[in-house]
């Protein structure tokens, strides 16, 4: 061997740290290679298991509120049984109650309905020998039944709720139907899809029916997929499978024990690890220099090594932080591992803060109209008294609104609820706060806002609902109440004090009116 003879020391130390630096490299590369993707094959088997399963608790939410609200219009209708229009208004009541029902039907022990919502009105006084009934009828308990065609030729589910009276005599059912297919709450609970990749989610019962499918086409038939009884024998968990178009895909799923439903959230196993693909042979031709400067200057690099992971352990200390994230990005994570490590750390922290901060808004804000709650006004006046920024406020109440609810409905006193809140935020400054405190109470808080410009606002407000047409009621108006903090009182609840017997001088004074204090 020649060139053995010919070398000296440095040279077989440098060939021999090379080799081994190249070995431990590539071995390095080829684990980190493997532990990635199954690393990812385990995230995404797992989110979608917790996807599946957090569909499926809401999914009994549902259900369980819908058998719920049955059970307790049964209870009523037992007592009324004999008032048939105490019947029809039952059932229209609950179908107007929330977008839960498409349809509700009240029937007696033999079958014939004697009441329905309005939609169905022609059902009314028929005898209907239809999956849904029979299965009331037999069971005499809460049923869910499984998908079957309509009367009305809807692919329809059925919950239903007996009825019995006081001596506990079997009187007949309640039933609501649900259309699979153009259900808004159940799309609403189902169809919403939070992840942004290819997963998709669907829904079959015991009977492997399509409850729910991205592909409404399918909504009804039978799954193909053999797997799906081994689903229902597992309950709940996660498994890579092939799906019934020969393709491998990472799915979780989870069991809705009281409708004896199956949910499956699955992605593809190809998308779920298309990053991975080709990313190593980038990173290691990137690591080269890296790697080579590690054989001059080891101590250099085991700290340049370890720096960016401390930096990650420093901050995760400090994750309920929103200024986390800022600090994170700024971390020069140079290699690969710390690189992951760091941007999955980013995706955690952000996910984390987008849904506390969602959940700081649903919290804070009025479902009905949109704008703050008493929640909300309890911070926003906290911050206003802590920073001693002086406010004005506008009590607002909308007069005689509940001959509104009982002449027109809840549904017209629901609208003429959103028409005032929009009517309030044109009127508003920007950086004023809008609040509805319940029912038709609403509040104005006006920050450095002085009594005469408060009136000037709340008295501009009273002239556009007066002005204003709403849907079939025409005109309505509102009384008004102003105050000042600190001008009428060093505590808030003083000041709201004032402004609730200004308003209330306002409504006896006639209504349609505004009232500042003194």
């Amino acid at each position: 061997m020649p060139f053995l003879v010919r070398s000296n020391l440095r040279q077989l130390i440098i060939v021999l740290a090379f080799l081994s630096a190249l070995i431990s490299v590539l071995n390095m590369f080829l684990v980190g290679s493997k532990v990635q993707k199954e690393a990812l094959i385990h995230s995404t088997l797992e989110n979608n298991q917790a996807y599946a399963t957090k569909l499926a608790a809401s999914a009994t939410l549902f259900l369980d509120r819908a058998q719920s609200e049955l059970k307790y219009s049964a209870d009523q209708l037992g007592k009324k049984w004999l008032n048939p229009k105490f019947l029809k208004q039952e059932a229209q009541r609950l179908a107007e109650q929330s977008n839960a029902f498409n349809s509700v039907i009240i029937a007696n022990d033999d079958g014939l309905i004697r009441a329905t919502s309005h939609n169905v009105i022609e059902l009314a006084n028929q005898t209907i020998n239809s999956i849904g009934m029979q299965a009331s009828l037999l069971s005499r308990k809460p049923v869910i039944t499984t998908p079957y065609e309509s009367t009305l030729n809807k692919l329809i589910i059925t919950i239903s709720s007996p009825i019995f009276d006081s001596k506990g005599t079997y009187l007949g059912f309640v039933a609501a139907a649900i259309h699979l297919k153009d259900n808004y709450l159940l799309k609403n609970i189902l169809g919403i899809h939070y992840q942004k990749d290819d997963s998709f989610t669907y829904v079959v019962d015991s009977q492997k029916r399509f409850l729910y499918h991205p592909n409404e086409k399918l909504i009804g038939q039978v799954a193909k997929n053999p797997l799906i009884d081994n689903f229902f024998a597992e309950k709940n968990g996660k498994q890579m499978f092939v799906n019934s178009q020969g393709k491998e895909m990472l799915g979780g799923f989870a069991f809705i024990p009281v409708a004896n439903w199956l949910v499956l959230s699955q992605r593809p196993l190809k998308s779920a690890i298309q990053a991975h693909e080709g990313l190593m042979l980038k990173v290691f031709v990137k690591s080269l220099p890296t790697t080579l400067t590690v054989l001059i200057v080891i101590w250099v690099l085991a700290w340049l090594i370890s720096n960016p992971l401390r930096q990650l352990a420093t901050q995760a200390k400090n994750m309920k932080q929103t200024v986390t994230v800022n600090r994170v990005e700024k971390i020069n994570t140079w290699y690969f591992e710390a690189n992951e490590l760091k941007k999955a750390f980013l995706m955690g922290l952000r996910s984390v803060h987008e849904q506390v901060g969602q959940l700081r808004i649903d919290t804070r804000t009025d479902m009905l109209t949109g704008l703050n709650n008493r929640r909300a006004l309890e911070a926003i006046i906290h911050h206003l008294t802590t920073e001693e920024t002086p406010f004005s406020l506008v009590a607002v109440d909308i007069d005689h609104f509940k001959k509104v609810n009982d002449t027109y409905g809840h549904q017209a006193g629901d609208q003429v609820l959103k028409e005032l809140a929009t009517l309030m935020r044109s009127n508003a400054r920007s950086n004023d706060y809008c609040i509805r405190l319940g029912g038709e109470e609403f509040l104005i808080l006006l920050p450095h806002c002085g009594l005469d410009e408060a009136y000037a606002i709340a008295e501009r407000l009273r002239l556009m609902v007066e002005e204003h047409v709403f849907p079939n009621i025409n005109q309505l108006s509102i009384s008004c109440g102003v105050a000042a903090w600190p001008l009428h009182g060093q505590s808030t609840e003083t000041v709201f004090r004032v402004a609730d017997e200004m308003l209330y001088a306002a409504k006896q004074s006639g209504r349609n009116q505004v009232r500042v204090a003194a």
